[in-house]
């Protein structure tokens, strides 16, 4: 028989396993939208769409409905992650990717000093040091290639800005998981994101409407749904059970995992000094996530 001590740490486990999933399928998202022939915008506004025909089928199916007191209740989150997309994609095109990626890096620093004073979160000296070694390494994975940053002070802000809101978004999820489960928040975050995003998709085209994508466009659709809304889905459960500042760090692997991907799978070169960044990002992720195992398990 076990007990509650041995019970939480297996959530915690399960919750570690998800939230490491979601960052590999959110790093294959970014490998497949680099592919992808539609603007930005558009594809935003079109997978969300699509993820809330999708899941509202099956949670209508199941006989749940969605309230006005659900939507309430997710609408700070899904309007938050809608205009992050936004952000972001519009970032993308006033600076590189690498000025952009490596801003986003600084997210988890920003969820620390969030986790500590909101949820009493233990965040040690230790522990920044080593989010500061990562940060450092994805540094190295963004400008190894050489060619120099390229950005733009534009951009630049944007990305700021995109950072600030998925962080915040972590938090706003963090507050109302454990009132809602898992699939009518994610049900109910893409039916919002949907609408917030449609007149920016419209102006974006130059159109009343975005224009209808192709028969191809929706299968590209469909795999961004599966994969990194997928990702979005699990790193929403792990929310309840793993705690702010670890969730953060993870996140330190998805443009690590982008690079690796976009080396294998469109042919993107990569240098000695990005392979270097890559491992200590990675090696650093590791010692993080294997001490927050020890803890959660009673060792030292």
């Amino acid at each position: 028989m076990t007990g509650p001590d041995t019970a939480a740490s297996d959530r915690a486990g399960r919750g570690r396993a998800s939230a490491a999933t979601a960052v590999c399928f959110w790093s294959v998202g970014n490998v497949i939208v680099a592919g992808f022939d539609l603007p930005g915008l558009q594809i935003g506004f079109w997978r969300l769409l699509l993820g809330a025909v999708v899941y509202g089928t099956f949670l209508y199916a199941g006989g749940r409905r969605i309230t006005w007191a659900t939507v309430r209740l997710v609408a700070l989150p899904a309007v938050t992650i809608a205009m992050e997309i936004a952000l972001f994609f519009v970032a993308l095109q006033h600076t590189s990717l690498a000025n952009a990626t490596t801003i986003g890096a600084l997210q988890p620093i920003l969820l620390m000093a969030v986790a500590s004073r909101r949820y009493r979160e233990q965040v040690s000296v230790w522990l920044v040091g080593v989010a500061l070694v990562a940060v450092g390494g994805v540094a190295l994975v963004m400008f190894g290639a050489g060619g120099g940053p390229g950005g733009h002070l534009r951009g630049d802000l944007l990305a700021a800005m995109s950072m600030v809101l998925f962080a915040a978004y972590f938090v706003f999820v963090k507050d109302v998981r454990h009132r809602i489960d898992t699939f009518t928040l994610q049900t109910t975050s893409m039916a919002i994101g949907a609408l917030v995003l449609l007149p920016l998709a419209a102006i974006d085209s130059g159109r009343l409407l975005p224009p209808f994508p192709s028969w191809s466009q929706w299968g590209w659709l469909a795999l961004l749904l599966a994969v990194p809304g997928t990702g979005h889905y699990l790193m929403n459960w792990a929310h309840l059970h793993v705690s702010l500042t670890l969730t953060g760090l993870m996140t330190l692997a998805i443009p690590v995992l982008s690079a690796a991907g976009g080396w294998l799978v469109l042919d993107q070169r990569l240098t000695a000094v990005q392979v270097i960044g890559m491992v200590v990002v990675l090696s650093t992720l590791v010692v993080v996530v294997r001490r927050d195992a020890r803890m959660h398990a009673g060792g030292p």
